[in-house]
């Protein structure tokens, strides 16, 4: 089968209160792909300044591969995916972060999808969050990724994750991201519900699979999950019926309460988790007020965001100056 061209693309902006290894393990996680990053158009790094210039230097000299673009100054994160997708030449467009780690068939079993069926425009995989001990129990339980459905088959989604999706590289550009959005987070959800309206479908391939870090220290797991609760808010604003802001496509029930609708995607969560990693049973009463803390973060942060709509993003822009 020939598989289409392609251009992976990632940028540093995520590492601006993350940890700058997992940009190193990022890209040995493409390294290690059963289908060569060598072999992209081009694997394009949007450099936003969050990683110091000796460290960029030295991943430039392992990995000849990469093309780094340096953004300007007020580029955030969905404006350099954007930049990323207008840089690329490849028919398909992967997008990659800094910090994911991503399965040997991943890239793969994306470009494969587009090969097989040339109608699709979007192929997204699944992201889950790792971690060890309490807290890995904690961040799956309740951090905003799901865990792996188990699936194989490819199937329709209701949204993607913008650290583990594709497009064909024309089709994003004449439906693009939105970047002028309110929200810290969550543009592509917004972008996803606006591509479902318009009639297009978002296919979930299960086997093209990443992690995702969970926040890092303890500043990270504060504002994290406050900003969680700013875009919460604000996607209760954009979209009818919006999602709980620890929800899969897979939860989606439109005529449950949002109570009810919190407790069966907490109990969903918890089936998975224990089913795909029986251990974490172990951590679980240790767990527990983590995951008290981090929900509490989410509610204060919605409720200082209906107090004040953009005063949570406006002070954390100001910590990372």
């Amino acid at each position: 089968m020939t598989l289409p061209s392609f251009s992976i693309v990632l940028e540093t902006e995520n590492l601006a209160n993350a940890d700058l290894e997992g940009l190193t393990h990022a890209l040995a996680s493409l390294v290690h792909q059963d289908l060569s990053p060598e072999q992209a158009n081009e694997v394009i790094l949007i450099d936003s300044g969050d990683v110091p210039p000796e460290l960029l230097r030295q991943l430039c000299d392992r990995y000849p591969w990469i093309k780094v673009y340096p953004a300007p100054a007020d580029t955030g994160y969905y404006k350099a995916k954007m930049l990323g997708a207008e840089l690329a030449t490849g028919e398909i467009i992967v997008y990659a972060d800094s910090d994911c780690l991503y399965e040997p068939h991943w890239l793969r079993s994306i470009l494969t999808t587009f090969a097989e069926n040339p109608q699709i425009q979007i192929v997204a995989g699944e992201t889950t969050t790792r971690g060890h001990g309490p807290y890995g129990t904690a961040m799956a339980l309740v951090y905003i990724f799901p865990q792996f459905s188990g699936k194989t088959e490819l199937t329709p989604t209701h949204q993607y994750f913008l650290n583990n999706v594709a497009f064909r590289r024309q089709f994003l550009l004449e439906h693009p991201i939105p970047a002028e959005l309110p929200l810290y987070r969550g543009n592509c959800v917004v972008h996803g519900e606006n591509l479902q309206r318009e009639g297009h479908i978002i296919w979930l391939h299960p086997q093209a699979r990443a992690t995702h870090a969970p926040p890092s220290d303890l500043s990270h797991f504060f504002w994290r999950f406050l900003l969680i609760g700013h875009d919460y808010y604000w996607q209760k604003k954009l979209i009818p019926n919006s999602l709980s802001p620890i929800s899969s496509p897979q939860d989606r029930d439109p005529t449950a309460s949002s109570f009810t609708e919190k407790i069966k995607i907490f109990r969903s969560r918890m089936v998975r988790l224990l089913h795909n990693n029986p251990r974490h049973a172990l951590y679980l009463p240790l767990a527990i007020p983590i995951i008290l803390v981090a929900a509490l973060l989410i509610y204060v942060g919605y409720l200082i965001t209906l107090v004040s709509p953009n005063y949570l993003v406006k002070m954390y822009d100001r910590l990372l100056e």
